[in-house]
């Protein structure tokens, strides 16, 4: 069994990352579970109750054994890095209170997987995807809703959650809007005026008070908007247009990065907007942009077939 002692650290360790470091709900389950699931597999590789002593005395050929039960059981190498990512920074934490060397530990090599690239859409198909969203609810304040919500999503390059997080004392939408994105980090947005008209077009038609500490977006009765409601209005609007499935939401952010970059825009200048920690997550646009141009040069070079 995981020893009380064990399991009382990871929960402080989890309180801290909320508390101080502003990591998010989700990121906090995720976490609690990698690193619960970690434990279990020391408690039964080991043959003894997991507390301190036992992370302590954990090898490299531990850290092995774990990795390759972990792949056996169908777990993909994105997923066992972000595992192995967790149980680093909470062997760090507890190495650090606890006064043990985590060096075996630490030095545990990442498993190697291919970064996703982002899958923009063409600025043709974001326009008419923000079109035909307006098409899908009945009532035209819901209509309008959803199309301020999915312009936010591409004229800012808001995430779905940072937009359902806005409350009604963000209305009226200023030229250059704070966000809180993640990690708590903040980031000064500029508003488009396009996008600053459909919120005031939806606020206008929404039958809900805007209250300055309720959410801007509701729901039909009136609660928060949640992200699944758009998520499922675009997915609509993506199978009437004939879209891939990676038209999402999220990919109205992508889109927003990309068609900057495509226009001149500076690598740096996208990465504050964005809210990214890292320039390296910003690059993955320029690999975009150029498998785009890779495109259509083996389309219409005459030397190129």
């Amino acid at each position: 069994m995981i020893s009380p002692a064990a399991r009382d650290a990871l929960q402080t360790w989890l309180d801290g990352m909320g508390a101080m470091g502003g990591a998010a709900d989700n990121t906090l389950t995720a976490y609690r579970t990698d690193v619960l699931g970690w434990l279990s597999f020391l408690q039964m590789h080991l043959g003894q109750s997991c507390g301190f002593a036992a992370i302590a005395a954990v090898g490299i050929s531990d850290m092995r054994a774990w990795m390759s039960h972990e792949r056996a059981r169908g777990v993909a190498p994105r997923s066992l890095a972000r595992s192995l990512s967790a149980v680093k920074s909470f062997t760090r934490w507890l190495a650090e209170r606890e006064g043990f060397d985590p060096t075996a530990i630490l030095s545990t090599r990442s498993p190697k997987f291919q970064k996703k690239l982002p899958r923009p859409l063409t600025e043709d198909s974001a326009r008419a995807l923000i079109d035909t969203v307006e098409l899908q609810a009945m009532d035209g304040w819901v209509a309008a809703r959803d199309v301020a919500v999915v312009t936010l999503l591409y004229g800012c390059g808001l995430r779905i959650s940072e937009a359902l997080g806005l409350t009604g004392a963000n209305h009226p939408l200023p030229e250059s809007l704070r966000i809180r994105g993640k990690g708590g980090k903040e980031r000064m947005v500029p508003v488009l005026p396009t996008a600053r008209r459909a919120v005031s077009a939806y606020v206008a038609l929404c039958p809900h008070p805007m209250e300055p500490r309720a959410p801007l977006f509701r729901g039909v009765r009136g609660g928060a908007l949640t992200p699944g409601t758009i998520q499922k209005v675009v997915a609509k609007s993506r199978m009437q247009l004939g879209l891939p499935a990676t038209a999402t939401p999220h990919a109205m952010r992508h889109s927003f990065a990309t068609h900057l970059l495509n226009a001149g825009g500076d690598l740096r200048a996208i990465q504050e907007l964005l809210g990214h920690a890292s320039l390296s997550t910003t690059q993955a646009y320029t690999a975009v942009d150029t498998a785009r141009l890779m495109d259509v040069y083996n389309a219409c070079h005459p030397k190129a077939g």
